[in-house]
């Protein structure tokens, strides 16, 4: 179990160096190449800068510290709700162990607190793939305008709609 957790944590170490390293790298000065999409994508648009890490950097990390990539791209109350949910999951791992212990010393029982800790087992590995996947995304979709907005509007026939306002430039 010790050397498991200090696998983990040389790996969050080893990717956190990555993407330093991998911000720091400085833009290309080429002419020719300093017109081109790849140089865009290289030093990020003037206008959008690229995310802080890359989308890869942002996976591992989740997948390591459910929300320490959101956390990485600013993405805080999101960051939070995955690591509030991680804590109450392994909250409720260990209290359905300690159920568990408890129906087999009695004998009763034994079937259900068995599956309800394998049920907060799964919902912790679940959090754990569905924060990485969301830091995956969020960093890929970086750039995308914010200024999404849902306004009321007259539905035809007198009625009420909602519609959505998505700008386009």
């Amino acid at each position: 179990m010790r050397r498991g957790f200090l696998a983990l944590v040389a790996l969050a170490l080893w990717v956190g160096a990555a993407g330093a390293a991998g911000a720091q790298q400085p833009a290309p000065r080429d002419t020719v190449l300093a017109d081109t999409a790849a140089a865009r994508r290289v030093r990020g648009d003037s206008v959008r800068q690229g995310p802080p890490i890359s989308p890869t950097n942002a996976f591992l990390r989740s997948l390591v510290v459910p929300g320490w990539g959101q956390a990485r791209l600013d993405r805080n109350v999101t960051a939070g709700l995955f690591i509030a949910f991680e804590g109450l999951a392994a909250a409720m791992v260990w209290k359905s162990q300690w159920q568990l212990d408890f129906a087999r010393i009695r004998g009763k029982y034994v079937r259900s607190h068995t599956q309800e800790r394998e049920d907060w087992i799964v919902l912790l590995v679940f959090n754990h793939l569905l924060s990485a996947a969301e830091a995956y995304v969020s960093a890929h979709l970086w750039g995308f305008p914010e200024a999404l907005g849902v306004r009321a509007m007259p539905a035809p026939g007198g009625g009420a709609a909602i519609g959505v306002v998505i700008p386009l430039r």
